[in-house]
């Protein structure tokens, strides 16, 4: 039997945060307060997600979101969960998420709500059923100060990825799993049951700078750009692994650890790429530039697109350095 880590080796997120306040401006109390809202709302998420069966929580509402999407009944609670836990936060004046039309204002525009928080409360909720890894993204912004209180939220919402001042994920999996980034590396934590909390395990996360894994839908390839084509048929000739979960949490967490690219180009269908641009792409994009990766919609840099709409979609390649440049070439070779 493993003998339990001595509670002096243990670390918290907020400890941690605490730990890092010297070294990065974002690191405050008042991140460390907003982050702890954060923290609690995937606690009580995991513990839904653990019982689905038995809580009766499997399904769906009969409704669709904003997106067009059927609504899960975990959907639901994971967004009213993040609300409610993040609302009370006397620091956070906006929020946004992946189910509601518009953003949610929470503190006066004038008053001390200083941050955005943008967030998928559910990433892969399609899974749910069939106890496959889920998750939530979040993703935090400063208000900006240019913007008039009569000018409403958006302006505020639609910032570039390089704006972010933080960005991470929650998996629930096997273990329950954040991922958080602040600008200053990777800190992956693991939730430990018996003390309710996120215990550090490993700090400065480094994505490999290549892995002969690719992860994408090929049930779309037909429809898919040449260029991603052409790629394809090399990963198969150069003996790549496909591994696909559909769920962007899970399979974006195993390319962090072992390397390889995860696509999602557009398709005839979605020519403008399916996944969202603020609270998924930009979050897992920051993430993996901080652990030494790259992201990109096939033509630039996610973290430099202006997003124009609050749901705005993008393609998206992201993974290790090596791997996402060789689909690029691909890609620019078919332009």
């Amino acid at each position: 039997m493993t003998p339990r880590a001595h509670p002096r080796n243990i670390t918290t997120v907020a400890q941690h945060i605490i730990e890092q306040q010297r070294a990065h401006p974002t690191a405050t109390g008042q991140f460390s307060w907003l982050l702890s809202g954060i923290t609690l709302a995937t606690k009580i998420i995991e513990s839904y997600v653990r019982r689905a069966g038995i809580a009766n929580v499997f399904g769906g509402t009969g409704d669709e979101n904003v997106q067009g999407e059927q609504v899960q009944k975990l959907d639901v609670i994971a967004n009213e969960t993040i609300k409610r836990c993040l609302g009370y936060r006397g620091n956070i004046g906006i929020l946004v998420s992946e189910e509601e039309d518009e953003p949610r204002v929470i503190q006066n525009l004038k008053g001390d709500g200083r941050y955005v928080v943008l967030f998928d409360p559910l990433d892969g909720s399609s899974n749910i059923d069939v106890n496959v890894s889920i998750g939530t993204i979040f993703s935090v912004l400063a208000k900006r100060d240019d913007v008039w209180p009569g000018e409403g939220p958006e302006k505020h919402v639609l910032q570039p990825g390089l704006k972010q001042l933080a960005a991470g994920y929650v998996v629930y999996g096997s273990s329950t799993v954040l991922a958080y980034t602040t600008g200053d590396g990777v800190h992956m934590f693991t939730l430990n049951p018996d003390i309710g909390a996120f215990v550090l395990h490993q700090e400065r996360v480094t994505m490999p700078d290549k892995g002969k894994t690719y992860s994408v839908n090929e049930a779309y390839r037909a429809s898919f750009p040449d260029g991603v084509q052409r790629y394809l048929d090399w990963a198969k000739g150069e003996n790549y692994s496909l591994r696909y979960i559909g769920s962007l949490v899970a399979d974006f967490h195993r390319t962090l650890l072992r390397g390889g690219v995860f696509l999602y180009p557009p398709t005839k269908k979605s020519p403008q790429g399916k996944l969202r641009l603020l609270y998924e792409a930009n979050p897992m994009a920051f993430l993996a530039e901080q652990a030494g990766g790259a992201a990109t919609d096939g033509r630039s840099r996610v973290l430099e697109k202006v997003p124009r709409e609050m749901h705005e979609r993008t393609p998206l390649v992201i993974g290790s350095q090596q791997e996402v440049a060789r689909v690029q070439e691909f890609l620019s070779a078919g332009s």
